[in-house]
């Protein structure tokens, strides 16, 4: 093994000097892609594929079974086709057989191989191994087993029904790795990643800078035959402060940025969500559905009598502008939410009404709770965080127009976070972005057997017919009847109002104006095979 290792350390000594004079040589700036992670990214590894920064580098890197458009249907990567039993039970992948990994000395005198599918089932059981301590064990709660049939058929067999399994599968958890790269660094594969995506690892100064050279054996085309990806590099910096990334974008030493920080947005955007016009000439925006609902939930075995009482819950959902708040306080950076918990993005949203804007409505059902109950002045608190104080405070002067006190309590993000997996907080601001590209995600926040701190049942809400949907969707397969079922689901939780759906969130990306083919999707996934520089 000495040897080995020394041999490695020269021949990685050597290639560095020699791409990187290459690149000197070579690149020119339109062949490079450029954008800044304030972020950090803390890992290359895609079993720690958990947060943003780290999914989008792991994305250029690896591949998995399955892969999403931008309108998330799934669709073939590296299994080629699938068949799903009729109970729902066993899938049963058949590989490609011309997927190569990306060139490593460990390989031998070819420097890659193919990926088998003994590969997979090693990637897929590394995620549960409890001396990796992978964040992505969960996504195979539900199965049984793993097993490769043979070089080029992989086999997954789940415990029980599971229709977004495939969804799940999408995820960069679960990419394929070769066995003896991962082996031979250990932990340390975090930083000299090899994976059979479109860009393959270069160098990486941590905290300053990645950067990741086109893959040449990567095996997807566009349209016409060419191969992809068309850009030879992507530099990512890491500047913490997300104003200066900014300014570097608007200087144009950064083609891309995403997001939109109260620091800038202002600056970029008018408020009703177009780019200023100072900007038009050199920037274009693209923006489209995100699977993220912002809502307040209410916890409904609490102590407060208000909150407990549904015509409470219901006026402060009548009692309120949501399209005056997205246009002024968000830049018109979001979709009033007025359809229930499923966001605009999601083939199985809810086209139902929901709660408009009713302020008589609202007054009506407050005097009726008044009456009712004998309690003349209601109190409730909503405990939020400091990113939130301009929302939280607009809501509380709403709501005192139809005859209810909220007072605002703020919280550092962390400890919220906290009070409300334990129950500290009666009502409480939250969010929900979506793990994989089906509604369920969004429902489980409701199923009874899900109550936190174990589940993500933060309400407590419980209903029988709300359990007797769920659990009957995942015994459907045929999506159109399941997507059915999940809107009826949605239907209680408009109804019954366990929570306060306040907005469906918009992906806003900003690129440089020479930039194309760079897509856009509700997961906000960034994918740059597609792009060009012109």
């Amino acid at each position: 093994m000495k040897s080995i290792t020394s041999y490695l350390s020269v021949f990685c000594i050597a290639l560095l000097f020699i791409s990187c004079g290459k690149e000197r040589e070579q690149i020119n700036d339109n062949l490079v892609f450029r954008y800044n992670e304030s972020s950090n990214i803390t890992s290359l590894d895609p079993a720690f594929s958990k947060v943003q920064s780290n999914i989008w580098a792991c994305n250029h890197i690896y591949n998995g079974l399955v892969q999403l458009d931008d309108r998330l249907n799934i669709k073939p990567d590296i299994a080629k086709s699938w068949i799903i039993s009729p109970d729902a039970m066993t899938y049963t992948f058949t590989l490609r057989n011309d997927i190569y990994f990306q060139k490593h000395i460990l390989f031998g005198k070819d420097s890659t191989r193919t990926v088998k599918a003994s590969d997979f089932e090693y990637s897929l059981n590394r995620l549960l191994d409890e001396k990796i301590a992978s964040p992505g064990g969960w996504v195979l709660q539900n199965v049984a087993s793993i097993k490769s049939q043979n070089d080029s058929v992989f086999q997954i067999k789940l415990m029980k029904p599971f229709p977004a399994f495939l969804g799940l599968m999408t995820m960069k958890y679960a990419s394929v790795v070769p066995k003896e790269v991962v082996a031979f660094y250990g932990s340390d594969f975090r930083a000299h990643p090899i994976g059979t995506g479109p860009f393959q690892f270069k160098l990486w100064e941590e905290n300053v800078k990645l950067v990741l050279r086109k893959n040449p054996l990567y095996f997807e085309k566009d349209a016409k035959g060419n191969h992809l990806p068309y850009l030879e590099a992507v530099a990512i910096t890491f500047l913490p402060d997300k104003q200066s990334g900014f300014l570097q974008f608007i200087q144009g030493k950064l083609d891309f940025t995403s997001g939109l920080d109260p620091s800038y947005k202002d600056e970029i955007l008018t408020q009703v969500g177009e780019l200023q016009p100072k900007y038009k000439n050199d920037v274009n925006l693209i923006t489209g559905p995100y699977l993220n609902t912002e809502y307040l939930g209410f916890r409904m075995d609490g102590t407060n009598k208000a909150v407990l009482d549904k015509r409470i819950r219901q006026a402060m959902n009548y009692g309120f502008d949501r399209p005056k708040m997205i246009t002024y306080l968000r830049n018109n950076m979001g979709t009033p939410a007025v359809n229930g918990m499923i966001p605009m993005g999601l083939p199985s949203f809810n086209n139902a009404k929901g709660y408009k804007y009713d302020i008589e409505k609202a007054k009506q059902l407050i005097l009726e709770y008044k009456k009712a109950t004998g309690d003349k002045k209601p109190v409730i608190q909503l405990s939020t965080n400091a990113s939130y104080v301009d929302i939280g405070e607009f809501l509380q002067r709403e709501w005192q127009k139809i005859g209810l006190d909220v007072q605002v309590d703020i919280s550092p993000p962390s400890t919220l976070r906290q009070a409300i997996a334990t129950g500290k907080v009666t009502f409480f601001r939250a969010s929900w972005i979506a793990d994989y590209p089906d509604a369920e995600n969004y429902l489980s926040l409701f199923y009874s057997k899900n109550f936190s701190p174990e589940g993500p049942n933060y309400t407590h809400f419980k209903n029988t017919e709300f359990d007797r949907l769920y659990e009957l969707a995942f015994k459907e397969t045929n999506n159109e009847k399941r997507y059915l079922l999940y809107q009826k689901m949605d239907a209680i939780i408009i109804s019954e109002a366990p929570v306060i759906p306040l907005f469906y969130d918009k992906v806003a990306r900003f690129t440089r104006k020479n930039i194309t083919g760079l897509g856009m999707n509700p997961l906000n996934l960034l994918s740059l095979k597609n792009v060009k520089k012109i």
